[in-house]
């Protein structure tokens, strides 16, 4: 499983969240606590926002630890919102194309998780898939599937209800295979000035999720980035956390669409 921080606040730079705290994004790359896997190694990548409404992406495969061009870029920018990844593949190859955030038009998504079986239904899932939004599929995992089909969901104007009906549509491709494995899906989505926060899984198991609001703006990580969980919050279990303005609201999934959650 994978890493990842997101923030949203008055403009700070990257490296005081990424690099800096005891436990940061960095340090977790190789040391994570609540990970599936301690090491985070297959590559990383960051996202902000900051005079124009697009964010700018840097990602590459090198271990974050060992890569000093990520600290130095990261004490260069200061940004109001910005997404920051260290991945560990699920089984799909350490490519460039493969690191997150992944962004398209103004949103960024980044994504800890794992569809069950996915080799399984790929190819099916790819089919859904409208030929407008593949066209910008440039690698092979899951995570950026789940991305742009849920654009074609209408994710941009229905984030919550939009996942949702992806996911369910992931879990009868699942179903269909008979695929035992379950989907887990704890993930970030952004337009640069809304961010949602979800945190499900067709087992009642997904990755850990925790925020801190402070008077700036709001954190939110996959582990504490200060080394205690005092101040943080959890993000409950199938639950979605939605902030604007350093201010977060935690919201449950539609009724109708909890087949991932």
């Amino acid at each position: 499983m994978c890493r990842f921080l997101a923030y949203s606040g008055e403009p700070v730079f990257l490296s005081d969240l990424v690099c800096a705290p005891t436990h940061s994004l960095v340090h977790q790359s190789l040391h994570a606590d609540e990970g599936k896997t301690e090491t985070n190694g297959d590559g990383f990548g960051i996202g902000w926002y900051a005079e124009r409404p697009e964010p700018g992406v840097y990602r590459d495969i090198s271990p974050a630890w060992s890569d000093e061009n990520l600290v130095n870029l990261c004490g260069q920018v200061r940004a109001r919102t910005f997404f920051a990844h260290v991945r560990a593949s699920t089984g799909t190859a350490t490519a460039r194309a493969n690191c997150h955030p992944f962004a398209y038009g103004r949103h960024l998504f980044m994504h800890n998780g794992q569809i069950g079986g996915y080799h399984r239904i790929k190819r099916r899932l790819e089919a859904l898939i409208p030929d407008a939004f593949y066209d910008h599929r440039r690698g092979s995992t899951d995570s950026e599937a789940i991305f742009l089909l849920a654009l074609a969901n209408g994710l941009a104007e229905d984030p919550v209800g939009a996942m949702a009906r992806t996911l369910k549509s992931v879990r009868d491709l699942m179903d269909a295979a008979n695929v035992c494995e379950p989907l887990r899906f704890t993930a970030l989505l952004t337009d640069g000035e809304t961010l949602t926060a979800y945190r499900w899984a067709c087992d009642g198991r997904p990755p850990s999720l925790y925020y801190r609001e402070g008077p700036g703006g709001i954190v939110v990580v996959s582990e504490p980035i200060d080394g205690c969980r005092e101040g943080w919050q959890i993000v409950p279990k199938g639950a979605t956390l939605r902030a604007r303005h350093g201010t977060a609201t935690v919201v449950d999934v539609p009724e109708r669409t909890r087949a991932a959650a």
